[in-house]
Formats: structure tokens, sequence, C-alpha cells
């Protein structure tokens, strides 16, 4: 951790979605001095007013930037930002740090380090997962692939937008993990919507079910946060299904890679572009639980 007397690093903030704003928040409000653009520019206006300042490309975020941080929607996203027309990269002055918490696929990761090397720059990819709920708390889970002194470098600006924060090994190890995780999120959610809409069918007091239930084996993150609003048909969003595709797509793409059949998870992703095209690609992936209620 950096110590109380030395100055906090700028930061640069490209990407004000759902999770990137209120990580941004969260850095301005421990007093690190911020910068924010965002392609919809009525995103930045919250954080100007607590205190941000505000650019008109990613260019101009990055020049006065010591750490670039990016939260976008996919790769094609992080590859215009940074290298794009006006792209923050060329931008960013020799010997700064990419902090990437977007989720793209691993490889790309690894590309995006090598073209960023040859310009004096630095990458840690640094994937989420813990919702908007986690975002807005400051209790993400990070998951982080990296070069050990960058890792190192980042960590005070990762401790503060997360709860935990692992190191996994090289760049692209904290994108492998993502993957991981959005297989267990595949499963758990369909699971959970599965089980309440058989519970459901059944006349149960499912109230009263979903409470038994996740004190039990069966317990898990999205029984004990989800299964009431599914059951009322409600669904805030912590995460858009049609990003979670995105991501389960990415994961079958690094299963296929190394000879491994998910199932369960190709079923999920099938299931998922059934509801994106009924047009409910922005709700949360918890409407997975609108396929049985069909």
């Amino acid at each position: 951790m950096q110590s109380s007397d030395s100055p906090l690093p700028s930061v640069a903030f490209l990407g004000l979605g759902q999770l990137g704003t209120p990580m941004a928040t969260n850095l301005l409000a421990a007093g690190f001095p911020l910068t924010v653009h965002n392609r919809t520019r009525k995103a930045e206006e919250p954080l100007a007013a607590a205190g941000a300042a505000r650019a008109c490309s990613p260019a101009d975020a990055a020049a006065t930037a010591e750490i670039l941080c990016l939260c976008l929607t996919d790769g094609a996203a992080v590859e215009d930002v940074l290298f794009g027309p006006q792209g923050a990269a060329a931008a960013l002055p020799a010997g700064g740090l990419v902090i990437d918490f977007s989720t793209i696929d691993p490889s790309q990761a690894q590309a995006c380090h090598d073209r960023l090397r040859p310009l004096g720059l630095d990458l840690v990819d640094a994937p989420v997962t813990g919702g908007t709920e986690g975002a807005k708390a400051g209790t993400l889970s990070v998951l982080v692939g990296g070069a050990e002194a960058s890792v190192h470098r980042a960590m005070p600006l990762l401790q503060t937008v997360g709860k935990t924060v692992t190191h996994f090994g090289p760049i692209g190890a904290g994108q492998q993990v993502k993957a991981v995780n959005q297989v267990l999120v595949a499963g758990s959610y369909a699971a959970v919507a599965e089980a309440m809409a058989l519970g459901q069918r059944l006349g149960l007091p499912m109230e009263m079910v979903r409470q038994a239930l996740c004190g039990g084996a069966a317990g898990s993150w999205a029984l004990e946060h989800r299964a009431a609003t599914m059951l009322r048909g409600d669904y805030p969003l912590g995460f858009k299904l049609s990003l979670h595709r995105k991501d389960l797509t990415i994961a079958l793409a690094a299963a296929r890679a190394v000879g491994l059949s998910l199932p369960l998870s190709e079923r999920v992703s099938h299931l998922e572009e059934e509801l994106i095209a009924a047009g409910h690609g922005d709700d949360d992936v918890s409407c997975l639980m609108r396929w049985f209620q069909a």
C-alpha cells in the first residue's frame, strides 16, 4: 500500500457505465485526482459535480494521467479507446500504467499489452465481479493478471474499488479467472430460475421455500439475492444479460481452445440468446426466470 503521506497518482477513468460510474466515484472519494471521459458525455456530469475533471476524448483524459483505467463493454471498445482515433495509448505519458477492468478475451489482453510496451506503458488486466451492488459499496472481487511490479503499483487503486484483490499470474490470467466466474454465474442463476419455476408450478409457499433453502446445501449468492425478485418478476439491474452472454461466449471459446465441452453453459447461452432476441438484453441476468414463464 502507498504510504499515507505520499500523493495519490492521477487517474483517468474511461467508461462510466453501471460498474464504471460507482468505481470512479469511489476513487474520487478516496482522494485520487480524477479525470473522466465517456462516449455518452452526459454520464460524466455527476462525477464532475463531485469534483472530477472532464475530458473531451480518451487522449485528452490520458494526457496528464499516471494511471489509466478502462471499464468498457467489450474488446472492440478497449481496442478503440486505446488505439483508435484520439486513442489514449499515444497520449498517456511514458511510464504510465493501464488497468483494464473490462472483461475481454485473454489473448486480446495479451495483445494490448504487447502494443503498449513499445510506448513505455504497462497493462494490468483486472476484470471484476460483484455487480453494481459491489461496485457501489467498493466490495468487488478483482481478478488480476500482470507483472508483479505493475500489480503492486496498482494495488492502492484496486483496493479502493474492491474488497478482495487476487493476483493470479501474468497478463490474461485475470481474464481467464473471469471466464471461470461467468460459467459459475450462468449455472447458478439458471439453476435458481429453474428451482423457483418448479416451486411455483407445485404451488409451494415460495418465500418460505427460499428462506429455508438459503441455509442449506443449495444456498448461493444467486438464491439469497435474486430468487425473491425472480419470484416477483422484478429484475433490478446488477449485470446486464447481454453483457453476461458476451462474457459467456468468451468462456466457451476458452473451453473449446483446451478441448473441453461445457454443455450446461452452452445451454444457458442459448437461453440467453432467446431472451435477448425477445428484447431483454438490458435486463439483469436474473431475467433467465422469464424463460420459464413464457
